[in-house]
């Protein structure tokens, strides 16, 4: 009977034992914040993350590293220079007078506060015009992909006819002729004129120069334990475990570079949008976009692709609620290009304690504004 007792008693204290071992013990915030702020990335707790996105490479948050410049397009201060003149200069539309700078405004945090921007003839696109800063880091270009690289993605608004509406070879010509902007083009590129690739990677090398000042997360991560409140360590913890931000908005960039279904399609109704699929024509890639970068989210509202989300508490409350989940209804039963939400999106059950301390860590990405005065343009 006394062997039998003790066999239960080992029995019992072995499970209570392997219930422990599968708990990670909570961390205090003062823990938390020291972890965090030890500038050993190595010591973080380790971050909650979905296999899948294990499985398709997977770096963690942090802080930026100096920008790359490709092999094709090395950067140059003369180079630079050129791209800003061109960024600024309303000549490269067929009116003369809409600029990259109308919908990347360096005074709003180079995009344009608008839910969707203003083009030639004031025709309004489709999509919201994320911010510029921070695209030296960037993978992938537009909501939906659909340029390879920044000088590729240079070219579109120019062509777009509800953005500058002009032809790229036109627009060269009309450059060309301007007296005042061959100083400029000997100095980039050793020549008074210019093909149409060499305009588009300065413009590009220019856009790259674009880089955020240092935020409170990056000054905290790097040592400085006092840039963050004990609400927005709480928020980091968040966002890296419970609130799984971190599948979609890791690197350096907080951004993965890659399409997500967030349940935003609007499949069959005003504002419908199939993203990526309009490019590659495929039934999986409906209503997935690109997962656009945290820093400095704050000051880039409205939200989403489609603009329709003013403040970054409503995108959150959204998230919190799993996001849209559309069902089929009986005559889309075999409807190949209906919409699926990805997995990664789950009901969240954050309380309002845990929302208020997300909210505020994500505001720690922010910085102050990089504004700049557009150059005089050449004559």
């Amino acid at each position: 009977m006394k062997t039998k007792l003790i066999g239960i008693g080992v029995m019992i204290f072995s499970l209570i034992m392997l219930s422990y071992a599968k708990i990670e013990p909570n961390l205090s915030i003062s823990e938390l914040k020291r972890l965090y702020s030890s500038g050993d990335y190595q010591k973080w707790p380790k971050p909650e993350v979905d296999s899948m996105v294990y499985t398709q490479g997977f770096e963690d948050i942090g802080v930026l590293g100096k920008p790359e410049f490709p092999e094709n397009n090395p950067y140059s201060e003369e180079k630079a220079e050129l791209g800003k003149v061109l960024f600024f200069d309303p000549r490269l539309s067929k009116s003369g007078q809409i600029s990259c700078a109308n919908c990347h405004d360096p005074e709003l945090n180079w995009g344009d506060a608008r839910r969707v921007s203003y083009g030639e003839g004031r025709l309004q696109g489709i999509r919201n015009a994320p911010s510029l800063m921070n695209i030296a880091y960037a993978k992938v270009f537009f909501w939906d992909g659909r340029a390879a690289t920044l000088e590729d993605q240079a070219s579109f608004p120019i062509q777009d006819t509800k953005e500058m509406n002009f032809h790229i070879d036109l627009a060269t010509k009309r450059l060309n002729k301007i007296k005042g902007y061959k100083p400029y083009f000997k100095k980039a590129f050793g020549k008074e004129k210019l093909t149409q690739e060499e305009i588009l990677k300065a413009i590009a090398t220019f856009e790259r120069t674009l880089i955020s000042p240092k935020s409170k997360f990056d000054k905290f991560v790097a040592g400085d334990s006092t840039q963050l409140t004990n609400r927005q360590v709480e928020g980091l913890h968040l966002f890296r475990t419970k609130a799984r931000c971190i599948n979609c908005h890791n690197t350096a960039n907080f951004s993965d570079n890659k399409f997500h279904n967030i349940g935003l399609t609007y499949y069959g109704r005003e504002y419908e949008d199939l993203g990526r699929y309009n490019v590659t024509k495929k039934a999986e890639n409906v209503g997935e976009f690109k997962t656009q970068s945290l820093r400095g989210v704050t000051q880039n509202a409205p939200y989403m692709h489609n603009g329709l989300f003013p403040n970054i508490r409503g995108v959150l409350n959204m998230y919190n609620a799993g996001m849209p989940q559309p069902k089929r209804k009986e005559h889309q039963l075999n409807d190949t290009l209906f919409p699926t939400t990805s997995k990664l999106i789950k009901k969240l059950n954050l309380n309002k304690s845990e929302m208020d301390a997300l909210e505020d860590f994500i505001g720690s990405l922010s910085t102050g504004a990089y504004k700049m005065r557009p150059p005089v343009l050449p004559q």
